[in-house]
């Protein structure tokens, strides 16, 4: 499918209107309620209806809503598509993980699912947005917001993946996907913004080694898996040390293992499952080096290896052009000058270097449209960034003051992509 060209960059920077702002601000309360509804009562992947359900009676009358994705919904204020005008998209997640929570929050989880993610976060500042264009008009922006409220961002089949192939995601015009994540890597009031690579793929992995079972007593009349096994975990390891650019980044991590049924036993198989990430480094040269090591090393010792890939997200890359746009608009900090920072026009520090190898399935909407993804730091008061529970911990939960932190972000990006949109192509310059 062919990426439309990346979106020009307005002459001054767009800021949100003011009439929108304060709208947005008396929408806050009735966000946060809906985050701690949200967060009470979660659903994991595939089964968001009640989430969503939850999203489309807080937001009203404001929109038709059209079901996608199964189990998502999508709105959308502004002109009607045949109106020419591009729109800008704005993604938020409604899944929670299967994780038990341990933030003894007076409105946490208490089943065997919880939001360690952030998405309800996520979901309650995109309907604040939507809601504050409700109050005062959706032209108080200049293109088309089209809400998507995304199921299945943490386990597959990808609902990015299913919106953006859905042909009543293209009716709409998109001309921008816009999506926005808390990171407790950051110091909170830090917002990130740059162009690039900014996620890494993800791609889950099994291994799987072959060999001869038999009594541990005896183990010269076998061929150990186990061992073999263990070799490979070792080697596999430095793969990304020895075969990658050291510039460049990527990962390989093997979390889960598996084999034998008694202390005494040499098993037929031995398993292990794992993750492969690549930020920079290519994805299939490091897919292909895993596979080499892993064949070549089971051989060594005998036996034979199978690896299965199942491959999962691409990377998240932010276009170029959307990320200058949006950064100015957050601020007038430099994308050149990374050692520096400045107070945002939200509120908020901007940040231009952030990037990591944690994986989203939003960057199935950059594969087809230009996107960007923004991060909004969450580190708790007080605390270094990362020290504390991180994203995916039973005690991860960004404080009730994020959602408006968000919510100003996402204005603001929404304001300025919209701008961008908005703006008239140069002409091209006639052949000399």
């Amino acid at each position: 499918m062919t990426v439309r060209p990346g979106t020009p960059v307005p002459a001054e920077p767009p800021r949100p209107d003011p009439a929108l702002r304060a709208a947005l601000e008396a929408e806050l309360d009735d966000a946060v309620a809906l985050r701690h509804a949200l967060h009470r009562d979660p659903r994991l992947s595939g089964d968001e209806a009640d989430s969503r359900d939850l999203v489309l009676a807080a937001l009203g009358d404001l929109a038709v809503p059209e079901l996608v994705a199964d189990t998502g919904a999508m709105l959308r204020l502004g002109t009607p598509p045949d109106a020419g005008l591009p729109a800008v998209a704005v993604r938020a997640e409604l899944d929670a993980l299967p994780v038990v929570e341990r933030t003894g929050l007076p409105f946490s989880a208490t089943g065997p699912a919880a939001h360690v993610c952030g998405h309800d976060v996520h979901v309650a500042a995109l309907v604040a947005v939507v809601r504050a264009l409700g109050r005062v008009g959706a032209d108080r922006v200049p293109a088309p917001l089209l809400a998507v409220f995304q199921p299945r961002e943490e386990k597959a089949p990808s609902g990015a993946a299913d919106v953006a192939a859905d042909p009543r995601f293209a009716a709409h015009e998109v001309g921008a996907v816009l999506g926005v994540h808390v990171q407790p890597e950051l110091p909170r009031g830090t917002v990130s913004v740059r162009g690039g690579p900014v996620n890494a793929s993800a791609d889950e992995i099994e291994i799987e080694v072959h060999g001869r079972g038999g009594h541990g007593g005896y183990p010269h009349r076998t061929r150990d898996p186990v061992l073999a096994l263990a070799q490979i975990v070792t080697a596999v390891h430095h793969i990304v040390s020895r075969r990658v650019d050291p510039m460049a980044a990527g990962v390989i991590t093997l979390g889960q293992m598996e084999a034998g049924s008694a202390p005494n036993v040499v098993p037929e198989t031995a398993t292990a499952r794992g993750t492969v990430r690549a930020l920079d480094a290519s994805r299939d040269e490091l897919l292909a080096a895993l596979r080499e090591v892993v064949e070549s090393t089971a051989r060594a010792y005998d036996c034979s290896a199978t690896l299965t890939v199942v491959p999962n997200e691409p990377a998240v890359v932010n276009d170029d052009a959307l990320a200058r746009t949006v950064s100015r608009a957050l601020g007038s900090r430099r994308s050149d000058d990374p050692g520096t920072t400045e107070p945002a026009a939200e509120g908020l520090v901007l940040d231009t270097t952030f990037r990591s190898c944690g994986a989203d399935d939003f960057s199935h909407y950059g594969e087809v449209l230009p996107s960007l993804m923004l991060f909004v730091g969450a580190a708790a008061a007080g605390t270094t960034p990362g020290d504390g529970p991180g994203l995916h911990h039973p005690e991860f939960s960004p404080d009730d003051a994020m959602v408006g932190e968000v919510a100003r972000a996402l204005l603001a990006a929404v304001t300025a992509a919209g701008a961008a949109l908005a703006a008239p192509v140069p002409a091209a310059a006639p052949p000399a």
